[in-house]
């Protein structure tokens, strides 16, 4: 496989917070998985909205990991936050397709939150950022294709 390439930025992240929150996605994932709540796909789009679109600190799936973080004490590992922002983003379209989707039929919003659970446990269990994949594949050889210079 050739190098993947990530959005970079002077902002950095936990790495423990990160994956700790990936797993808690995942949990909520499950969670939809036995109830068919709308709520927790409200949640978790909620989540992802922060974490990808707003300056806040935390978001409260990040907010939760860094107190869980703290409790048992895990070293803070720091890294950069923008690959991190931008799987926000792509975990944001995942969690918005599957609220669109929810009033035609809830299991095949499971089935788009079942890849996003993938993904989210890709980073928890096996620190891999699918969202570096799919900007080294996809959003640079699109940019390069338009001509643009920015990202």
């Amino acid at each position: 496989m050739n190098t993947l390439i990530c959005p970079i930025s002077k902002e950095t992240a936990n790495k423990a917070v990160v994956r700790l929150t990936g797993f808690l996605i995942a949990t909520l994932i499950v969670l939809y998985a036995l109830t068919s709540s709308v709520y927790i796909i409200i949640a978790i789009l909620i989540d992802f909205i922060i974490r990808a679109f707003t300056t806040l600190k935390y978001s409260p799936l990040s907010w939760l990991s860094t107190q869980i973080a703290k409790v048992f004490h895990l070293k803070p590992i720091t890294i950069d936050k923008a690959p991190k922002i931008f799987a926000s983003r792509v975990g944001f379209l995942f969690s918005i397709t599957a609220l669109a989707l929810y009033p035609l039929n809830p299991q095949i919003s499971l089935v788009v939150l079942l890849v996003l659970m993938a993904f989210a446990l890709l980073e928890a269990i096996f620190d891999f950022c699918v969202g570096c994949i799919v900007y080294t594949y996809v959003v640079l050889p699109l940019n390069k294709k338009s001509g643009s210079d920015t990202l």
